[in-house]
């Protein structure tokens, strides 16, 4: 019977050191897992490796000994990348944070979600450290509009305020360029402008506005353009109207007897017309004192081609008359040349 005591006293005191020495284990795990969630991979990869001391069999605290070796190496990469940031070796930081992040893609928890974080925080730090780097180059437009672009891309306040900032640059360069255009009444290619511009700043109000100014003012300017075609097109028509109709303007006729007792009617045209004309005849008629017509005529000026403003004269002797009569113009021909 004390043998069985003494037995049972021993499993008893066994039993209570094994719960002693797992609730230890517990503790100690649980110390691991708040320095990790600290960021002290080093700290809790001890603890949870003096976790799995006290209880052999604690798999929670064997993985995350091995979890910790990795979390420990995000830690000095993500301490690689900054350093890179620093020396300006962009590309070399984003790739370190890209490989890191896969690194991680078959763990989760809190621990994991934090490290995330951390390397989307590096990542979009050192993008916006690349971004102000570039825009520091005296980038072209062509280049502000790839860098809108990357910089929309990243999720930060400083990233937010550049990409404003490089709107704000897109915008006025449009503006400007647009009004150029607008100015030479090159309302296609201001169009365009506008149109493309809009694609980076489809909110702006200087933008919008100026697109409206534009489509009026190339309204307006094709109505007056079509107004002053037609007004041209009218004048073109009395001016073809003058030149058909009206294009000599009489400036002398008469008739008188010469020594030889001959009948000579001579004259003077001036040309009105806004054209040459040639072969211009003038028909008269010889008219007694009754107003009757005695015998009609017809001669051509000379010289033949009257330009406009020029004067052309006429003459004929009529050697048959031996009587004055007074010569009266009945109708005068010419022919036009085109302008």
């Amino acid at each position: 019977m004390g043998t069985l005591l003494v037995s049972i006293l021993l499993l008893i005191g066994f039993y209570f050191l094994l719960s002693y020495q797992e609730n230890k284990a517990i503790d100690t795990y649980y110390n691991g897992e708040n320095m990790a969630l600290e960021g002290k991979f080093q700290q809790a990869k001890d603890l949870f490796s003096e976790a799995l001391d006290k209880k052999e069999n604690f798999s929670a605290a064997r993985q995350n000994v091995q979890f910790m070796d990795i979390a420990i190496s995000i830690q000095n990469q993500l301490h690689s990348a900054n350093n890179l940031m620093q020396e300006e070796a962009y590309v070399q930081a984003l790739t370190i944070t890209k490989n890191a992040e896969e690194e991680l893609q078959n763990y989760d928890g809190k621990v994991v979600n934090k490290l995330l974080n951390k390397l989307i925080d590096k990542r979009n730090e050192i993008k916006t450290e690349e971004l102000k780097f570039n825009l520091n180059q005296d980038p072209s437009i062509e280049d502000l509009k790839v860098l809108l672009w990357q910089a929309e891309s990243i999720q930060n306040e400083e990233a937010k305020s550049i990409t404003k900032d490089i709107r704000t640059r897109l915008v006025n360069f449009t503006y400007t360029k647009a009004n150029e255009s607008l100015k030479l009444r090159q309302f296609s290619d201001a169009m365009t402008i506008i149109e493309d511009g809009l694609r980076y700043a489809p909110e702006s109000e200087k933008l919008n506005s100026l697109k409206t100014t534009i489509e009026k003012e190339k309204v307006a300017f094709e109505t007056e353009q079509q107004k002053r075609i037609s007004q041209a097109m009218d004048a073109a028509e009395k001016e073809h109207q003058l030149n058909k109709n009206d294009a000599i303007e009489i400036v002398s006729i008469s008739s008188s007897m010469d020594e030889f007792g001959d009948l000579i009617v001579k004259g003077k045209l001036k040309s009105v017309a806004t054209v040459p004309i040639y072969s211009v005849s003038v028909s008269y008629q010889l008219v007694n004192e009754d107003d009757e017509v005695v015998e009609s005529n017809e001669v051509y000026t000379y010289p033949d081609t009257l330009y406009p403003d020029e004067e052309g004269n006429f003459e004929f002797t009529h050697y048959e008359i031996d009587q004055e009569y007074k010569a009266k113009i009945d109708k005068i021909q010419w022919f036009l040349e085109s302008p």
